[in-house]
């Protein structure tokens, strides 16, 4: 049994496509839009609306940590645009989630990353496509779990919830071989962007079912350039699978 797995496709429908050859299935864990793209400033909703000069001044403030100013700069400018900035987003989001779920191979079977909308996924969603959050799937005799979204931080992206609702959806897979998720487990080194230079947010939930039920894997995705891909927790392989926009090819999981 062969299972290709994504996570962080942020917009790249062409390599989507391609991303379950050779396989029996799919899995993607989430984030399939790209809101701002921190490498290619010109990229992403942001600066579709309102330019790569106005984005690259909203991607230095929010990676500087001057969140405040981030958002009182893009306030102005979605307070200047005809209509609900709401509507603006939804329809940018729309257009993007057409292309990747067009894209998105059969089967596969998904959960949320903290910057999509899970309220739209279901005007999306192909036959073959199935999504879990808090639910569990048998593919090829092993059990996955599936737990979507991440938890609050200061870039109040649109699937962040809190703790406590999180560590349910964890404590409702039960007993699973394949644990996946948005974001890692809360050990220092996978949650550190080397890159960003910053910490991410990783799951202490998620950190004690993996050292309780020691699934076989741990897949995982968000931390775009983590400073250590993989490490072991007991017996638990615990893989980042890689930020897909940017590699363009899957982790492969064999068994």
């Amino acid at each position: 049994m062969r299972v290709h797995v994504v996570s962080d496709v942020h917009g790249r429908a062409d390599a989507l496509a391609r991303a379950g050859d050779g396989a029996d299935a799919l899995v993607c864990l989430g984030d399939l839009i790209l809101f701002v793209d921190y490498a290619d400033h010109s990229r992403g909703i942001f600066a579709d609306l309102f330019g790569r000069e106005k984005a690259s001044e909203f991607i230095g403030l929010r990676t500087a940590g001057r969140f405040d100013e981030a958002r009182a700069m893009s306030a102005g400018l979605w307070a200047a645009l005809d209509g609900d900035p709401r509507d603006h987003i939804e329809a940018a989001v729309r257009r993007q989630y057409a292309e990747i779920f067009q894209a998105m191979p059969t089967p596969a079977y998904m959960t949320y990353g903290n910057v999509d909308l899970p309220r739209l996924w279901a005007e999306f969603v192909r036959p073959g496509h199935v999504v879990l959050d808090g639910a569990t799937a048998e593919i090829g005799g092993l059990r996955f779990g599936f737990v979507g979204g991440g938890l609050r931080t200061p870039y109040r992206t649109p699937y962040e919830i809190d703790d406590e609702e999180y560590a349910r959806k964890v404590e409702a897979l039960g007993e699973v071989d394949v644990l996946c998720c948005h974001i890692p487990p809360a050990i220092p080194e996978l949650l550190y962007d080397v890159v960003a230079r910053r910490l991410e947010r990783g799951s202490e939930a998620t950190l004690e079912a993996i050292r309780r039920t020691q699934p076989r894997y741990a897949l995982f995705g968000h931390v775009h350039q983590p400073l250590v891909s993989r490490t072991r927790v007991g017996r638990t392989e615990c893989v980042n699978v890689g930020h897909f926009r940017g590699r363009g090819t899957p982790f492969a999981l064999e068994w």
